[in-house]
Protein backbone atom coordinates (compact mmCIF):
# COMPACT_ATOMS: atom_id res chain seq x y z
CA UNK A 1 0.00 0.00 0.00
CA UNK A 2 1.37 3.33 -0.76
CA UNK A 3 0.62 6.32 0.90
CA UNK A 4 0.74 10.10 -0.30
CA UNK A 5 2.51 12.56 1.67
CA UNK A 6 0.74 16.14 1.59
CA UNK A 7 2.53 19.17 2.40
CA UNK A 8 1.63 20.84 5.18
CA UNK A 9 1.00 24.21 3.87
CA UNK A 10 -1.06 22.98 1.43
CA UNK A 11 -4.39 22.13 3.56
CA UNK A 12 -3.22 25.07 6.00
CA UNK A 13 -3.73 27.50 2.93
CA UNK A 14 -6.35 25.39 1.78
CA UNK A 15 -7.77 26.63 5.66
CA UNK A 16 -6.96 30.28 5.42
CA UNK A 17 -8.76 30.27 2.00
CA UNK A 18 -11.92 28.98 3.24
CA UNK A 19 -12.11 31.27 6.18
CA UNK A 20 -11.06 34.28 4.06
CA UNK A 21 -14.51 33.34 2.05
CA UNK A 22 -16.40 32.82 4.47
CA UNK A 23 -15.07 36.20 6.15
CA UNK A 24 -16.05 38.13 3.02
CA UNK A 25 -19.37 35.89 3.12
CA UNK A 26 -20.81 36.95 6.60
CA UNK A 27 -18.75 40.12 7.29
CA UNK A 28 -18.35 41.47 3.65
CA UNK A 29 -22.28 41.00 2.87
CA UNK A 30 -21.69 38.66 0.24
CA UNK A 31 -24.22 36.54 1.32
CA UNK A 32 -26.76 39.55 2.07
CA UNK A 33 -26.38 39.56 -1.90
CA UNK A 34 -26.39 36.29 -2.52
CA UNK A 35 -29.81 35.36 -0.48
CA UNK A 36 -31.57 38.79 0.11
CA UNK A 37 -30.96 40.69 -3.50
CA UNK A 38 -33.58 40.05 -6.10
CA UNK A 39 -37.09 40.54 -7.64
CA UNK A 40 -38.89 40.04 -4.21
CA UNK A 41 -36.65 39.88 -1.37
CA UNK A 42 -38.57 39.09 1.63
CA UNK A 43 -38.77 42.20 4.44
CA UNK A 44 -37.36 40.52 6.86
CA UNK A 45 -34.99 38.69 5.00
CA UNK A 46 -31.75 40.70 6.53
CA UNK A 47 -32.85 39.67 9.64
CA UNK A 48 -33.49 36.07 9.25
CA UNK A 49 -29.99 35.99 7.30
CA UNK A 50 -27.97 37.05 10.39
CA UNK A 51 -29.86 34.88 12.77
CA UNK A 52 -28.21 32.01 10.23
CA UNK A 53 -24.81 34.17 10.15
CA UNK A 54 -24.56 33.49 14.08
CA UNK A 55 -25.22 29.76 13.56
CA UNK A 56 -22.18 29.82 11.25
CA UNK A 57 -19.92 31.93 13.33
CA UNK A 58 -20.25 29.28 15.70
CA UNK A 59 -19.08 26.35 13.66
CA UNK A 60 -16.80 28.82 12.47
CA UNK A 61 -15.19 29.77 15.96
CA UNK A 62 -14.70 25.57 16.38
CA UNK A 63 -12.95 25.77 12.92
CA UNK A 64 -10.39 28.68 13.30
CA UNK A 65 -9.41 27.26 16.84
CA UNK A 66 -8.72 23.82 14.85
CA UNK A 67 -6.63 26.06 12.43
CA UNK A 68 -5.10 27.71 15.33
CA UNK A 69 -4.21 24.67 17.26
CA UNK A 70 -2.69 22.91 13.95
CA UNK A 71 -0.47 25.88 13.12
CA UNK A 72 0.70 26.49 16.73
CA UNK A 73 1.43 22.69 17.54
CA UNK A 74 2.48 21.72 14.35
CA UNK A 75 -0.07 19.10 14.33
CA UNK A 76 -0.57 18.34 10.34
CA UNK A 77 -3.08 15.96 11.00
CA UNK A 78 -5.95 18.29 12.33
CA UNK A 79 -5.48 20.65 9.29
CA UNK A 80 -8.02 18.17 7.64
CA UNK A 81 -10.02 18.84 10.35
CA UNK A 82 -9.86 22.43 9.97
CA UNK A 83 -10.49 22.16 6.46
CA UNK A 84 -13.82 20.22 6.92
CA UNK A 85 -15.21 22.13 9.67
CA UNK A 86 -14.66 25.81 7.20
CA UNK A 87 -16.70 23.50 4.85
CA UNK A 88 -19.58 23.13 7.39
CA UNK A 89 -19.44 26.48 8.72
CA UNK A 90 -20.10 27.73 4.75
CA UNK A 91 -22.41 24.79 4.15
CA UNK A 92 -24.23 26.71 7.37
CA UNK A 93 -24.44 29.88 5.70
CA UNK A 94 -25.33 28.12 2.06
CA UNK A 95 -28.12 26.31 3.25
CA UNK A 96 -29.45 28.51 5.88
CA UNK A 97 -29.46 31.42 2.71
CA UNK A 98 -31.43 29.15 0.87
CA UNK A 99 -33.96 28.13 3.68
CA UNK A 100 -34.18 32.16 4.67
CA UNK A 101 -34.50 32.69 0.61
Amino acid sequence: MTRTWVPPAIPAAVSLLLATLWGFAVFGGWSRLAFCAGLEPAPDCADRLASVASLSELVALVAAGTTGFAWFARRESLYGVAVAAWIAALAVLFFGGLAVR
